[in-house]
């Protein structure tokens, strides 16, 4: 086949609009085996100038040389410099997210305006991770020789993915992401450095010794030129002062901002002992605070100085002291300074809320549909810290079944206006760290007054399905409610009461520890039989109608791209001190159908009404990142049709869970679809096929929930409405938003979710690493099952079977006497010994022991164990 005339005929004809190679090579259909020759071919054209790269990566004849392919993306007209936000890998390479500009006349942004380019670690300049950064685009890569015959198709995922990419360069810092770094102090001769605790920083930072430092120079002042040692004596007694006894119950304890360098963490609050994690975040700093000048060892915070020239040394000072590293509360603080987090609430905040009841009153009650005799429940996690919700089931008549969606009613507590509500706003939801929550509202609300605890009454608002004796929904309604939940339940305890028919196996189920939750409701063991019997009865009905929407929802064309997530539990101590993979099953489903059922309820009811609100909006993915998704996996042994059709991604989705790549194919699937955010305008949910889609169900936890919850409060409150007669307790005046408000709001949450989301992310990557370090000093090691995802000739990537925890063995470890040699067998899918003709080849089941964690680079090496 002569891909030189195909090339140059698709580029003549004249419908042909430039497009990148990838995008060309299907409209010209090359296989996969054919590609090779196709990019040598394409690359002579463009050397000798028969065709031409514009826009980035688009391909075009001579003639299309000028202007319509240099739409100014920087406000400059340089079509080739592209402004957006720069992230750093470990290794010291970088991906950049363009900002995305529309196209001339309004059209869509080409593809390398807004996809993500791949900066080389030689290419990032000055910047550093978070940066905003200018991007000059690279031509396209010259191809690369074809590999082996026999190992075509057996690439791995992350090769497959790099078909395509996009490249260029960093030419211009346009705005620093951060003035500060944290780390760990070191000292090598005279001179003091900080190492960055995190490994996508790749440069250590020059500081002056410490005790010359501006911020502690006041705190332990020594003679003119001596050295931090000279305070060792004084930090002694300092730290003396700040560590607890012995026999003291320690904690996750924050450095609270703004104190005194070094300053001892926030006491525990005596009221609540055993909840210490959540007392400690809204306590105020120990009025003993003894301050520390930093040593070699502690967790700093360190001021960046300016940094033109990458060949010059960064510099930085240090102002503020967190602890020791790796002690939990040092570690628990550096994530808050890193993601600007704030566990303590402003004095305004705290003096609205000293001024609410303690408990639901009677007069709060007047107006609202009556709950409290109507079987009601939550089922959430072990730990979980808030309850939003809760579900209540009715029989009527003619085979009918009524179930109640109770969700926290925020609103009538939290109004507009209020320093409570514009805190709530600001932070934009709850951000749930390991072991801690940092909350969008103060405890006394969170976990007091609208937790939907065990046994109190409760304010909600309710969402109304009627189902009839064949599950089919036919009435929906909506009301402000009073509850008494009859049992705090956890998904395990859930699962038991849905599947285990002996009830002393369920009533063996223990209580989740005090430490880790913010209530743990009454042990099972505790119920009577009858009770217990009722308990099961309603929870296998509710399941009964779950599992039907579930199945309605995916015929629907619902997308199953849940994926199972590592819980990491701590000690009291705060120490990680077990892992547990959590699945979605049934347990979790159950409660997963009627909250998408009340959310798009709720957007169903705003958009038909034309109420102003915001939505939950998850927007149709790209047909091209689809097309170089269905590429990716074919490379991996799983042939696809065209995913654009929700049937076949569907099948796709199916395929991957068997997969032993399978977790990293789903990762790399979700980063091929768009991310939901929030608006204004009800834009529908590619994800879960809903046209009509919003956040209802968690407004504790979300500020979105909150707003929403405002606007069906104005719609029930309004005169002549027929679900306010009975269903509306009037509040006084209301709060109405407008469109432009509610797209502002919109904008502010889906980053304030970003945010959270990111620091989550590294509290149980800091948590997981912690845990296998620990497994280091045991004197048995534990002996972890585990699948091998990628061969490289260096070693094994593999994924733990019960944490999902990603490490890495290296080839040496393989010989378990050393005297054996693993090389890659031909095709590349295996390492086998040259002497021992032993294989370990991708997919197998392995286990193994830990070998080695390095915590500052987050790495864990594993080993094969003994058979």
């Amino acid at each position: 086949m002569n891909f030189h005339d195909l090339i140059l005929a698709r580029l003549a004809r004249p419908d042909y609009q430039p497009v990148n190679e990838a995008r060309l090579a299907r409209e010209i259909g090359v296989d996969r085996k054919q590609r090779g020759n196709f990019r040598h071919a394409l690359r002579s054209l463009l050397s000798h100038g028969n065709a031409q790269i514009i826009a980035g990566d688009r391909i075009a004849p001579p003639a299309r040389a000028g202007s319509s392919g240099r739409s100014g993306r920087t406000g400059g007209g340089d079509a080739d410099v592209l402004v957006g936000r720069i992230q750093f890998r470990a290794g010291g390479s970088a991906i950049f997210f363009p900002r995305a500009v529309p196209g001339p006349d309004g059209q869509p942004p080409p593809r390398s305006a807004t996809e993500p380019v791949q900066i080389g670690y030689d290419d990032t300049g000055t910047a550093l991770p978070g940066d905003t950064v200018e991007v000059r685009l690279n031509r396209p890569r010259p191809a690369r020789a074809a590999r082996p015959r026999q190992q075509r198709g057996q690439q791995s995922a992350k090769d497959a993915a790099r078909e395509n990419e996009l490249r260029g360069r960093v030419v211009n810092i346009v705005e620093r992401g951060s003035a500060t770094m944290i780390g760990t102090l070191r000292r090598v001769r005279s001179s003091y450095y900080v190492q960055p605790d995190d490994p996508r920083f790749q440069h250590e930072v020059a500081v002056p010794d410490p005790i010359k430092t501006p911020a502690f120079a006041a705190v332990a002042p020594v003679a003119a030129g001596a050295s931090s040692q000279a305070a060792g004596k004084k930090n002694a007694k300092a730290k003396a002062a700040a560590t607890p006894a012995k026999n003291a119950r320690p904690i996750f304890k924050p450095v609270p901002r703004g104190a005194a360098p070094g300053a001892a963490p926030f006491s525990a609050d005596p009221a609540n002992p055993t909840n210490p994690e959540l007392q400690t975040l809204n306590s105020k700093p120990a009025a003993n605070a003894a301050a520390i000048v930093p040593e070699v060892g502690d967790k700093v915070v360190v001021r960046l100085r300016e940094w033109t020239n990458r060949h010059a040394i960064l510099e930085g000072e240090i102002i503020e002291r967190l602890g020791k590293t790796f002690e939990p509360g040092a570690e628990f603080t550096a994530i808050l300074r890193k993601y600007n987090l704030e566990p303590a609430f402003p004095d305004a905040v705290q003096r609205e809320v000293a001024g609410l009841p303690d408990k639901v009153r009677s007069a709060d009650i007047t107006g609202r549909l009556d709950y409290r005799d109507i079987p009601t429940f939550t089922i959430d996690p072990d730990d979980a810290k808030d309850f939003d919700d809760a579900l209540s089931i009715e029989h009527l008549d003619g085979g009918r079944t009524r179930i109640g969606i109770h969700i926290a009613d925020v609103s009538h507590y939290v109004k507009p206006g209020t320093a409570l509500d514009n805190e709530a706003r600001k932070r934009g939801n709850s951000t749930y760290l390991v072991g801690a929550v940092i909350p969008m509202l103060p405890e006394k609300l969170s976990n007091g007054l609208c937790s939907l605890v065990e046994a109190q009454d409760r304010l909600v608002k309710t969402v109304q399905l009627t189902f009839d004796a064949k599950r089919r929904l036919v009435d929906t309604a909506f009301a402000s409610a009073v509850i008494r939940s009859r049992k705090r339940l956890t998904y395990r305890q859930a699962y038991a009461l849905l599947f285990e028919k002996d009830l002393a196996a369920v009533r063996a189920l223990p209580l989740p520890p005090k430490h880790q939750t913010g209530s743990t409701g009454r042990a099972l063991s505790s119920l009577k039989d009858a009770e217990l019997r009722d308990l099961q009865t309603w929870i296998r009905q509710l399941w009964d109608i779950a599992s039907h929407l579930r199945r309605s929802r995916m015929r629907n064309g619902s997308l199953d791209l849940d994926m199972p997530e590592t819980k990491v539990f701590v000690d009291e101590q705060g120490y990680a001190d077990r892992l547990e993979k959590i699945e979605n099953d049934e347990s979790h489903q159950l409660i997963e159908e009627f909250m998408l059922a009340a959310n798009e309820a709720v957007a169903r009811l705003t958009r038909g009404k034309r109420l102003a609100s915001l939505y939950r909006v998850h927007d149709d993915p790209d047909a091209e990142k689809l097309g170089e998704f269905r590429d990716t996996i074919a490379t991996a042994g799983i042939k696809a049709g065209d995913l654009t059709k929700r049937s076949e991604l569907s099948k796709v989705i199916t395929a991957l869970d068997q997969h032993p790549q399978g977790h990293l194919l789903r990762t790399q699937l979700l980063r091929s679809l768009k991310k939901a955010c929030y608006r204004s305008t009800p834009d529908g949910h590619f994800g879960l096929a809903k046209k009509d889609y919003t956040h209802f169900t968690s407004p504790i936890r979300r500020y979105s929930d909150l707003v929403v919850h405002r606007v069906l409060e104005n719609f029930l409150d309004q005169p002549g409405n027929p679900a306010g007669k009975t269903a509306a307790a009037s509040t006084g005046k209301k709060f109405r938003y407008s469109a432009s408000q509610m797209a502002e709001i919109g904008e502010h949450l889906s980053l304030t979710e970003t945010n959270s989301q990111e620091a989550e992310r590294e509290s149980v990557k800091v948590k997981l690493v912690e845990f296998f370090e620990r497994e280091l000093h045991k004197r048995t090691p534990t002996r972890f099952a585990a699948i091998i995802t990628e061969v490289r000739p260096h070693g094994l990537f593999i994924e733990l079977a019960e944490s999902m925890t990603f490490g890495f063995i290296p080839a040496s470890e393989l010989s378990a006497g050393g005297d054996d040699y693993y090389q890659p067998t031909p095709d590349g899918t295996a390492l086998a010994g040259k002497r021992s003709k032993r294989r370990f080849a991708l997919g197998d089941k392995i286990d193994v022991h830990v070998a080695k964690v390095d915590r500052f680079k987050r790495l864990i090496d594993f080993k094969p164990a003994p058979a």
